[in-house]
């Protein structure tokens, strides 16, 4: 039984599922209520917030307590993906381009899941730092009405697309069969996934960025341990050493020899990773039901109630609509890729291009899981600053917290720049990736700061609410710099479906075959001009202020 909390009652009129029963009393308020209604109810004199999982901090307090955790967090998620790629690298060449090419779809999977989410925590957020909690209660119980119901759906859609998309980026029949493997099974685990991630964006937009961590690192202690049981690879570390000669050395080591038997493959991967998703959300709905984040999930409010979902899609579907256009794009990247390494393979050259690609951006999300934590951060305090009316302590905030990404970005920029070999010996064993993936890292190192900069401000705006024109925004962006310039400078053609012979839609590419800067580093020198200019684009807004006058 779902118990009610004192505050459903005191909270009844600012439901906004209220029209459904007695509204309750309609006392006028005296001239001193009305004036004591007018100020700002969610912060205290000193700045600290009044209600809420940040009762009682100030802004620097907020900051660590919404960031740590997230940051932790996202690690830990990044950690499910890259196991996968990992475990798929020790399987083989097609193994590793199978996950590089899974991955793309489970990006898309997410972007669907967190349109919902994104409406969430910005309708919680302003809720909750308005002090209204039974709104906010009845936010999150539609939510998990309407995750449930996108990731069946998704999940079907995953099923069916599963082999066409493998044909879509070119992959070689081994790998389009470790693929379709993988993307079915996934499917499985895609509703366990929506409620994952529905709640936890619930979670952080009620200001409790901490207890969700405790789901993730369940479910990474789960993905882990049942993918490299059921696989059966082998955990290696590789050095590249220079000898006495000169010549550069591999030195392939094993770390844990895998103790099971099972020897699934991709199979195995993908159970892992289904079961890690299963254990979160089940996690989390516990935590929900019991009101651990100061708000509950009640029975009552899983009942659809169209204006609030109407409220959460019209907040969730710009950014649906933002996030997709910039996955269009980076799938068309993906085409390109699938078409160098066609095109090396055929030429006798290195192949195995896919699986570079998605190692080098495995990598390099070590680096910007620290600006997503700050954007997170900025994201939940800029609307909550908003809903307390407080708008000069939302720019505030988000300056802060892009401060601190660019100078954690900046020292992996570093890195990546010093010593790319080493990182990616730590992932790959195989030749085809020591050889290409160090040079994908040095070429985004040199844009670690602006891509903090975008990361946070993109995100803390869309937090606030200004969903629409950071669509837009992202979409000129994807569209007008990075798909053109990575397109132009692969020296790649476009072709989509079909055969070799007969494609469905083939853009031949206008560079010269002579052109210094062509292949995949040259789509990367292409992808790191966006992410420059990209940063210059959302600071340009940030400073202009619009965003603050975004509603929700």
């Amino acid at each position: 039984m779902i118990s009610r909390t004192p505050n459903d009652e005191t909270n009844r009129t600012a439901d906004p599922m209220s029209a459904r029963g007695n509204p309750g009393p309609t006392t006028q308020p005296t001239p001193a209520a009305e004036t004591h209604l007018r100020k700002p109810q969610g912060l205290t004199d000193d700045g600290r917030f009044r209600a809420g999982r940040l009762a009682g901090l100030g802004m620097g307090a907020a900051i660590w307590t919404l960031s740590w955790p997230v940051m932790i967090e996202s690690f830990l998620n990044s950690l499910v993906g890259l196991t996968d790629t990992v475990l798929a690298a020790g399987l083989g060449v097609a193994e590793a381009d199978a996950i590089a090419g899974a991955s793309y779809i489970m990006w898309f999977i997410g972007l669907v899941i967190m349109a919902v989410g994104v409406g969430a925590t910005a309708m919680i957020s302003r809720a909750v730092g308005a002090g209204r909690l039974a709104a906010a209660r009845a936010v999150l119980g539609q939510s998990v009405l309407v995750g449930l119901i996108v990731g069946g759906l998704t999940a079907a859609g995953v099923v069916a697309l599963a082999g066409p998309v493998a044909g879509v980026m070119r992959m070689t029949d081994e790998a389009t069969a470790s693929f379709v493997t993988y993307m079915q099974i996934i499917a499985y685990g895609v509703p366990g996934a929506s409620m994952l991630f529905i709640l936890t964006a619930c979670a952080r937009g009620a200001g409790d960025a901490r207890r969700p961590l405790y789901a993730m690192i369940a479910r990474n202690v789960v993905n882990i341990t049942v993918s490299f049981l059921l696989s059966g690879v082998d955990i290696t570390r590789t050095s590249v050493v220079t000898n006495a000669a000169g010549i550069e050395e591999v030195i392939n080591r094993t770390i844990i020899a895998n103790p099971a038997s099972f020897d699934l493959g991709i199979l195995g991967i993908a159970i892992g990773t289904v079961a890690g998703d299963i254990v979160g959300a089940m996690i989390l709905l516990g935590m929900a039901l019991r009101g651990t984040w100061g708000i509950a999930l009640l029975r009552r409010r899983l009942v659809p109630h169209w204006i609030t979902i109407r409220r959460l899609l019209n907040l969730g579907w710009p950014n649906f609509l933002e996030t997709s256009g910039m996955w269009f794009g980076n799938f068309l990247l993906i085409v390109m890729v699938g078409v160098i390494s066609a095109q090396a393979l055929a030429a006798g050259k290195n192949a195995g291009l896919l699986g570079a690609h998605m190692i080098a951006i495995r990598i390099e999300a070590m680096s910007f899981l620290p600006g997503f934590a700050m954007g997170t951060a900025a994201a939940t305090l800029a609307g909550q600053y908003l809903g307390a009316r407080r708008p000069d302590m939302a720019r505030k905030s988000m300056l802060t917290c892009a401060s601190i990404a660019s100078a954690i970005m900046l020292a992996f920029g570093i890195a990546f720049i010093t010593i790319p070999k080493n990182l990616v010996g730590v992932l790959s064993a195989q030749p085809e990736h020591l050889e290409t993936t160090p040079t994908l890292l040095f070429i985004c190192g040199w844009v670690q700061v602006p891509f903090a900069l975008g990361i946070v401000f993109r995100t803390a705006m869309r937090g606030a609410g200004d969903v629409k024109v950071v669509m837009g925004m992202t979409w000129i962006s994807t569209y007008a710099i990075r798909l053109p310039l990575a397109f132009l400078l692969s020296g790649a053609d476009i072709v989509l479906g079909g055969t070799d012979a007969s494609p469905w839609l083939e853009i031949a590419n206008p560079m010269p075959d002579d052109f210094p800067i062509q292949g995949l580093w040259g789509m990367w020198i292409g992808m790191c001009t966006d992410l420059v200019l990209r940063g210059m684009i959302f600071t340009a807004r940030f400073i202009q202020g619009g965003w603050m006058k975004a509603k929700v």
